[in-house]
């Protein structure tokens, strides 16, 4: 997931640019082939990003909202942002 901090660009190609990225300083064994755009990510009220709780949504798994969850709502923004590309589940 990467978060717009107020860039102007189109974010297929800003992926695009990740994956490269990506490739040229790590190589190819690092599987690096999506990159999703969200306005924030899910963080708790200390400001830990929420990794296990994204994974489950991006498995397609049931999880349970944390109680220290900043904004519950977050989350269903990282929802839809895999179901509009239909990643969920498929992130392997």
């Amino acid at each position: 997931f990467v978060t717009n901090c107020g860039a102007d660009r189109d974010a297929m190609e800003l992926e695009r640019e990740l994956v490269q990225l990506v490739r040229e300083k790590i190589g190819p064994v690092a599987s690096f082939k999506h990159a999703l755009e969200v306005i924030r990510l899910p963080k708790t009220r200390t400001g830990k990003v929420l990794r296990g709780t994204v994974q489950k949504i991006a498995d397609g798994t049931d999880y349970q909202i944390p109680a220290a969850i900043d904004d519950p709502v977050i989350l269903d923004e990282i929802a839809a942002a895999l179901s509009a590309r239909k990643l969920i589940g498929s992130l392997i």
